[in-house]
């Protein structure tokens, strides 16, 4: 009978190996992280810009999201826009796609088509949005019941063309945005000039009403339909009872000075400057851009002249 004896190593032998062997794991993973595009600039709140076929970041370390695609183990940008990241997902927005709607949202449309109690509405989303005759304001009162006198008027108060200012109030089956016109701020649109930019770069806000110092009120629909115009005071849309139907409804522009229009048109032009740069649209960031328009003396057509409109880029941009 024959006995082996096998050695085995000490205690702290075996430490020593396992620290050992840790550490190179250690290091080997570290060695794969760094391998790995960093995403500095997602864990801060702004998101940057991306073009299709860019490189994101690893898909065994993050999930895709809308607007992305994995391919050799890379998550890789399928369109332009905006990265953004929620936890562990990475998504993209794009920069030209239609108006995703949400219950609240105001939003800015032109009527398309006249049906009986209702009106439809191109809000630039994927569909047509509705206005049931009974989400408007009707002179009489804001609240009286809708007749059949009014539902043979509705050409009165709205007509293919027009434009109105709504807030969505609810969708129906088939995903169409419903909209109403029930407060003062709402209705027809008149004295002024429509402005399209995509919508991604409208940014909610608490409110999308303001008033430049030069006379011009702007309207930051959120579909990516900015009106601008004149300005208009409260008191002027209210009459004896609630509000004047006659300028809610009315579809003549008032008188318009020199000044107004001119006014207007820079503001127009300094919108499409910004749209252009993929600047997002706030009220501060074009009060800041109207500022230094006037600073600067830059006249209507002034603005876009390339270096004109680089620099009111970097100005706004620079803080």
């Amino acid at each position: 009978m024959q006995i082996t004896f096998t050695s085995f190593p000490s205690q702290s032998g075996l430490r020593s190996a396992y620290a050992s062997a840790t550490k190179h794991a250690t290091e080997d993973d570290e060695d794969a992280y760094m391998d790995v595009e960093p995403f500095d600039d997602f864990e801060s709140d702004s998101s940057r810009l991306t073009c299709p076929g860019e490189t994101l970041t690893s898909a065994q370390s993050f999930m895709r999201g809308h607007g992305t695609y994995v391919d050799n183990d890379d998550v890789i940008s399928s369109v332009a826009g905006t990265v953004e990241r929620v936890n562990k997902l990475i998504t993209v927005r794009a920069l030209r796609t239609r108006y995703n709607p949400e219950v609240g949202d105001l939003v800015i449309g032109r009527i398309t088509e006249v049906q009986p109690r209702r009106w439809k509405v191109d809000a630039n989303s994927r569909q047509d949005a509705v206005l049931m005759l009974s989400s408007v304001n009707l002179p009489g009162g804001v609240q009286r019941r809708k007749l059949e006198s009014d539902e043979l008027q509705m050409r009165n108060f709205f007509e293919e063309g027009d434009l109105l200012v709504a807030e969505v109030q609810a969708f129906f089956s088939d995903g169409a945005m419903s909209l109403h016109t029930r407060s003062l701020k709402y209705g027809k649109l008149r004295n002024g000039q429509l402005v399209t930019v995509p919508p991604i770069l409208v940014r909610r806000l608490k409110s999308h009403f303001f008033s430049l110092p030069s006379g011009v009120d702007l309207i930051l629909g959120l579909n990516g339909y900015i009106w601008v115009s004149k300005h208009v005071k409260e008191s002027e849309r209210e009459g004896e009872e609630g509000f004047d139907a006659e300028a809610v409804y009315s579809n003549r522009n008032d008188d318009i000075d020199d000044a107004t229009r001119t006014a207007i048109a820079r503001v127009t032009n300094i919108i499409r400057i910004l749209a252009a740069h993929s600047v997002p649209l706030t009220d501060v960031v074009l009060l800041e851009a109207y500022e230094w328009a006037v600073e600067q003396d830059a006249d209507v057509k002034g603005l876009l002249q390339e270096d004109v409109s680089d620099a009111l880029v970097a100005a706004v941009t620079s803080g």
